[in-house]
């Protein structure tokens, strides 16, 4: 079953293991307090465990419906959580994480969080991205509306999906953002859902010919101008350990690679980030499969990206990979070069069966 919308805290989402309840930390940081008091909740009310989001949010699991409340309470109170659910429903932005104080994606992130409330009742899974350094960094991660910088050196604000966007004048960015929103719902965008399924014309002010600048290089580490990353296998994050932290702040990323300020060195290395899985069975109900285990078996036999989905929906990567499993029925499905739920090349596997496939017993 495909959801059309994403858990909030004020509208978590049940699981296997109990309630998801979705924190998006603003500017994509959490001070040391905040960062301190997430896990304080997610020990007390939670099962102590957090994932990192696609999207670069964290999701406390295991809350019983009883605890929820006071969780929301404390997660507002430490300013993670709008008091308004509409507000707090359109804070789907994701920030590049490089920014610093002052500068353009800083600028322009924290205007649009100052102005939700101009902004439509959009789709649930609707988010912006704002990718205003020197050269985009969040060009594969999930976003509708993309303020980014052009090959020009300016900024352009981009439709997903669309190869080019219109350059932006400085200072207007944030209006633009909202009249592309209001656009897009005022011409049938909520049918589509997202942005990249909506066919209707652009307008012309929104429709422009400026490419984005090349990606920023980064390899899978995702080396960041900030202090000290650490890769989390599948978004995973122990709260328990992640309290012995003795960091000033931490900023999350859609890599499942959180960075921490103040700190000189990692605290976490050979972590491997070119494997794909969501909880799988049985922390998801609509899961057939175990997943985590497996992945982490089979993603030194592979040459690329391996993706292993509990299920058709794909929730811990859109994207196609090079290889990808699709729990069907208790078994895997493979494909090759595809998303979760294509037609597999080879259906109907067991974890037995594929390990030995891809060259083990």
């Amino acid at each position: 079953m495909i959801r059309g919308w994403c858990p909030t805290a004020w509208r978590p989402m049940a699981a296997g293991d109990g309630l998801l309840v979705r924190v998006r930390p603003r500017l994509g940081r959490l001070t040391r307090e905040q960062m301190l008091g997430v896990c304080d909740a997610a020990l007390a009310w939670g099962s102590g465990l957090i994932d990192m989001t696609n999207r670069a949010n964290l999701q406390i699991r295991g809350v019983a419906e009883s605890n929820w409340e006071p969780l929301v309470a404390a997660l507002v109170a430490l300013g993670l959580v709008d008091p308004d659910p509409e507000l707090e429903a359109r804070r789907a932005i994701l920030v590049a994480p490089q920014w610093a104080v002052g500068d353009d994606t800083h600028r322009i992130a924290s205007e649009l969080e100052h102005r939700l409330a101009w902004l439509p009742d959009l789709p649930g899974k609707v988010g912006f991205a704002i990718d205003a350094g020197e050269a985009p960094v969040l060009r594969d991660d999930p976003a509708d509306f993309r303020v980014e910088r052009g090959a020009s050196g300016g900024l352009i604000l981009r439709a997903d999906g669309r190869d080019s966007g219109a350059a932006l004048v400085p200072g207007s960015e944030v209006d633009a953002l909202i009249a592309f929103a209001e656009w897009f719902v005022a011409s049938g965008g909520r049918d589509a859902g997202r942005m990249a399924r909506h066919h209707a014309p652009l307008p012309r002010w929104a429709a422009g010919a400026e490419h984005p600048a090349p990606p920023m290089a980064q390899p899978i580490t995702r080396r960041l101008p900030v202090e000290a990353a650490q890769g989390l296998p599948f978004g995973r994050i122990d709260a328990e350990t992640l309290r012995k932290s003795d960091a000033e702040a931490m900023r999350t990323t859609p890599w499942r690679i959180v960075i921490f300020e103040g700190v000189t060195h990692a605290t976490a290395t050979g972590v491997r980030l070119d494997a794909d899985a969501c909880v799988g069975a049985p922390a998801c109900p609509q899961a057939s499969v175990e997943t985590r285990a497996l992945a982490i078996r089979l993603a030194p036999l592979i040459d690329g990206r391996l993706h292993v989905s509990g299920c058709a929906k794909g929730c811990a990567r859109a994207a196609p990979a090079d290889v990808v499993l699709t729990g069907r029925d208790g078994r895997y499905d493979l494909a090759f070069a595809a998303r979760a739920g294509s037609v597999p090349t080879i259906p109907g596997l067991d974890a037995a069966q594929l390990l030995t496939y891809f060259g083990t017993a």
